[in-house]
């Protein structure tokens, strides 16, 4: 099992539990971004930059992951398409995506869409906390283990 990190708008927080959990587990991890990212040196973990441009990063995880591997995103698009082939896909806070959920969450995620290029203030996602930040690092370590 690779990881693939979709990496422009994930958590610092969470990039350090996945360096550990790369080097702990000796499995590839590989962090997809628009931008240069800085990341340990280590045999397991490598970036990849992709050109600027909407849904870039995306469409590149997207068309190289394989099935078994693990996606990290909050993309819900993208979660469905490697769920699609065959991936997991895991949110930073912690959520599994699973055939059973994505199809209510891209519903959700298409609603509130609407909302807001219709004009309507919907807010943002609260702000990151510890307990997101225990509940991604509490759901890799079993998918890790149960990949194991």
């Amino acid at each position: 099992m690779q990881i693939w990190v979709d990496a422009d708008a994930c958590p610092g927080v969470i990039k350090e539990i996945l360096y550990r959990a790369a080097e702990r587990t000796r499995r590839p991890l590989v962090l997809v971004a628009n931008q240069w990212l800085k990341v340990p040196p280590s045999p397991y973990i490598r970036s990849v930059q992709v050109p600027k441009g909407f849904d870039v990063a995306d469409r590149h995880i997207a068309d190289a992951v394989q099935s078994g591997d693990l996606v990290v995103t909050a993309d819900i698009p993208l979660a469905a398409a490697v769920l699609e082939k065959g991936a997991r896909a895991l949110n930073p806070r912690g959520e599994l995506y699973t055939p059973d959920n994505i199809r209510q969450l891209l519903d959700m995620r298409n609603f509130m869409d609407t909302l807001r290029s219709s004009g309507v203030e919907t807010g943002g996602p609260p702000a990151f906390s510890h307990a997101d930040r225990q509940a991604f690092a509490n759901q890799l370590d079993r998918l890790l283990a149960a990949a194991a």
